[in-house]
């Protein structure tokens, strides 16, 4: 079911306030139900929490859809029909992502291609021709536009289907040079961008463009990287996102195998080619749980309940579900305290029901 146009728009202005990043969208959509009646709640919510942000302004929303639209983009909020089923899924999915080109390619089977900037002429080579191998076995690749591997596997792809995930704005071609490839995966491809338009990216985005890029894929596969990287945080969120990783091992004597040879010894897949994918998604996977049910909770909430909550907080993550037994208080009354205590930048909402300092 298509959302309300005035659903839509609250969503994105939910999106863009100050302090409401995708786990607290998340749980303003299940408290109220609505991101037209959260926004309603809002001010109330933020004055009681003696927070300084107020909701993003209309004005600055308009003009976001009004560069969204001079640039030909597409604006897909979490609710609708065409919002990619696989990020959906996610805990807590992307609230709204800006795309150009081929927007149907969000909703194939992907397969993530991930690795070295810095990568050798054979990392290069392994990446474009697995990239090609996937893209003729029916799979749309997933990267992220970056120097090395990234622009190898869409190069590969670029004929079958290929999906590149940016940290700044759908708009952002970064690096420079690789202003030709961008003009080719909106030709052939498609873009997507969680960022608004006009954003440049900053160091903290890639996180979330990597968390895209894995969400997005049924599995990872991580060609040339060192230890320390963000390819292996891509295969770490992948694997937290119930994803298969897989790893092209390299040679000892080569720092940029350390990281798949490492995933490996974690337990990643072996990948040499497309046969050791397409078994891997022909193997019975362990069914995950089902999301839970939106926690609403109507009452008030009064300062000493909230100092209560905060007080069990620690900056190591704690389940909601373990506060709430600690204070004998159900689970929907302490989601609300702990949302009311990030608006106020006294908690921070992690995915999976955790809370921290």
């Amino acid at each position: 079911m298509t959302l309300p146009a005035a659903e839509r728009f609250a969503r994105l202005r939910l999106a863009r306030t100050d302090r409401i990043g995708p786990v607290t969208f998340s749980q303003l959509l299940g408290r109220y139900g609505s991101a037209v009646r959260a926004l309603e709640a809002l001010p109330d919510l933020i004055r009681k929490s003696g927070a300084a942000s107020l909701p993003s302004p209309p004005e600055t929303i308009e003009r976001e859809l009004a560069a969204g639209d001079r640039l030909g983009a597409r604006l897909l909020v979490l609710g609708d029909p065409d919002y990619p089923e696989m990020l959906a899924a996610l805990d807590p999915a992307p609230p709204v992502l800006w795309t150009r080109g081929r927007t149907e390619l969000l909703n194939r089977t992907a397969v993530a291609i991930v690795g070295a900037r810095i990568a050798s002429a054979g990392g290069q080579r392994i990446a474009r021709g697995l990239a090609g191998q996937l893209g003729l076995a029916g799979h749309v690749v997933a990267s992220g536009l970056a120097r090395g591997i990234d622009a190898a596997a869409h190069e590969g792809a670029l004929s079958t289907g290929t999906v590149a995930v940016l940290g700044g704005g759908v708009d952002d071609i970064y690096p420079p040079e690789h202003a030709d490839l961008y003009a080719r995966v909106v030709d052939q491809g498609c873009v997507v961008s969680e960022s608004p338009i006009g954003a440049r990216a900053q160091a903290r985005d890639f996180p979330r463009r990597n968390r895209i890029i894995s969400g997005l894929s049924r599995g990872v596969v991580v060609v040339e990287a060192e230890i320390r990287s963000g390819s292996l945080i891509t295969a770490r969120l992948a694997a937290e996102q119930g994803r298969d990783v897989f790893a092209v091992p390299g040679s000892p004597l080569d720092p940029r195998a350390r990281g798949p040879n490492e995933l490996l010894r974690q337990g990643a897949i072996l990948c040499e080619g497309v046969e050791d994918i397409e078994r891997a998604f022909n193997t019975l996977r362990t069914l995950r749980e089902p999301p839970s049910a939106p926690l609403a909770y109507d009452g008030d909430l009064d300062d000493g309940l909230l100092e209560r909550v905060a007080a069990l907080l620690s900056p190591t993550p704690t389940p909601r579900d373990e506060i709430a037994r600690a204070l004998n208080m159900p689970v929907a009354q302490v989601a609300a305290a702990l949302l009311e205590l990030s608006l106020a930048g006294r908690a921070e909402l992690l995915p999976g029901g955790l809370a921290s300092l």
